[in-house]
């Protein structure tokens, strides 16, 4: 007479197997959901771009992502920030130039169109701003400032008031800016951009800083 074998426990052996499939499959769907969040929130919290006044920073149809607790007054001079227009309840995206107290200045010549001065705090050094863009793009470009901030026939040096800034495109000839509405509201930014995150080729950082060179004060 045989004896009989004992049979192999299959479902004890697969438990641990099945406990970790479940186990992966619960951490992929939650990744899921967690890209599908952070895609809704990205969506609701990002800001269009409409224009090409910033081109070649940004581009018409990008959307971008202000850094929480960057605006008023913790904006910093040549920050790209978001601020109300002057005069409407309309968000537009613009480069900032001179702060208040900071004296600003831009010149147009045919040699040399769009040349670009700040004087920050009023005393002192000035600096030009320099944007490679700037150079490519700006052919057309008139001179700055009337005391309110806007363009003018001859180059003037104009102080940013309190609680104001100056502001432009990084297209030169293609933005409105403070030379057509005059000194923003630095109350209205709401933030600095601190990334692009629509389309998916353009996500990341801002890859464009102007640079600060001292210069000659200009004449009075």
């Amino acid at each position: 007479m045989s004896t009989p074998r004992p049979t192999k426990d299959v479902d004890a052996a697969d438990r641990p197997r099945r406990r970790t499939t479940r186990l992966l499959l619960g951490v992929l769907v939650g990744a899921a959901v967690g890209c599908v969040l952070a895609a809704v929130a990205t969506a609701a919290l990002a800001v269009r771009v409409d224009g090409s006044s910033m081109r070649p920073t940004l581009a018409d149809g990008q959307r971008l992502l202000a850094v929480p607790g960057s605006g008023g007054a913790a904006v910093h001079r040549l920050d790209v920030v978001l601020l109300h227009r002057p005069g409407r309840d309309e968000v537009i995206v613009k480069r900032v130039i001179g702060l208040p107290g900071d004296r600003v200045e831009i010149s147009s010549t045919p040699q040399d169109p769009f040349l670009v001065l700040v004087q920050p705090g009023g005393s002192g050094p000035w600096f030009r701003v320099g944007l490679p863009a700037w150079a490519e793009q700006a052919h057309r470009t008139g001179s700055c400032c009337t005391p309110d901030g806007t363009r003018t026939a001859a180059a003037t040096a104009q102080t940013v008031p309190p609680g104001r800034l100056f502001f432009l495109g990084d297209n030169p000839d293609g933005s409105e800016d403070s030379r057509s509405f005059g000194w923003g509201d630095l109350a209205t930014v709401s933030g600095r951009i601190g990334l692009r995150v629509w389309p998916p080729a353009a996500v990341g950082t801002l890859d464009t800083t102007p640079t600060l060179t001292e210069v000659p004060a200009p004449p009075d």
